[in-house]
Formats: structure tokens, C-alpha cells, sequence
């Protein structure tokens, strides 16, 4: 099993919580439940509910009714996933905007941690 957290900024704050609390209470009970899947399946988790985006930056795919939402993540050294940010999506393809996001928050939750574990 691998242990999924939320990216914490480094003032304490975590976009993916204030993002989880922004959705209505459907949508965020099943991106609840497909991030106990993740957690559950890890790098075993495939498509319909999960893609790689490349650069070690998968998608998490939500569908309630007519609402996609989407949840960014990475894995990291023992069975970590480190969920980055979460958008609604409006168009077909993700934001580039977003994936940069997660790719900067990737590179940060990285720093931190490395220079806690030296």
C-alpha cells in the first residue's frame, strides 16, 4: 500500500485540501474515494482513473454527472504520492498552467524534503 499526503506549501498551506472544500459534496466524496483507490493500487492505477501527463506528473480523473474534476500527483522513493494541485476541468486537454504548477510544487516538496533527510 503507499501513503498519499497533500503538498503543503511551505507556510502550512494545502491547496488540495481548500481545493477537496471548494467542490460540492458529491464530487468531493468520490475524489475522496479515488484517492483511497490510488493510495490502494499506487503506480498500478491506469485509465480510466488515472494518467501520466509525463515528467512523473500523473492525473487522477473524476466524472460526477457533467463535472470533471482532476487531482495532480507524483510518486516519490517509498511508496509515497504527493498530491500536488486539483483543477475542474473545462477544456479537453489539461491545463498547461496546471501541470506546471504541480511540476513546481514537485520540485519544492523535493528541496524541502531532501534537506530534512540530510
Amino acid at each position: 500500500m503507499f501513503q498519499l499526503e497533500f503538498y503543503e506549501t511551505e507556510d502550512g498551506k494545502t491547496p488540495v485540501s481548500d481545493f477537496l472544500d471548494s467542490l460540492d459534496d458529491k464530487m468531493a466524496a468520490k475524489m475522496i474515494g479515488l484517492m483511497d483507490v490510488l493510495e490502494e493500487k499506487g503506480t498500478e492505477l491506469r485509465k480510466p482513473y488515472s494518467a501520466p501527463l509525463g515528467d512523473g506528473i500523473f492525473e487522477l480523473r473524476c466524472k460526477q454527472s457533467s463535472n470533471i474534476t482532476r487531482a495532480l500527483y507524483f510518486f516519490y522513493t517509498g511508496k509515497k504520492i504527493i498530491v500536488t494541485n486539483g483543477f475542474v476541468k473545462k477544456t479537453q486537454k489539461t491545463p498547461p498552467n496546471e501541470i506546471k504548477i504541480a511540476k513546481k510544487r514537485r520540485d519544492d516538496w523535493i528541496r524541502r524534503h531532501e534537506n530534512n533527510n540530510n
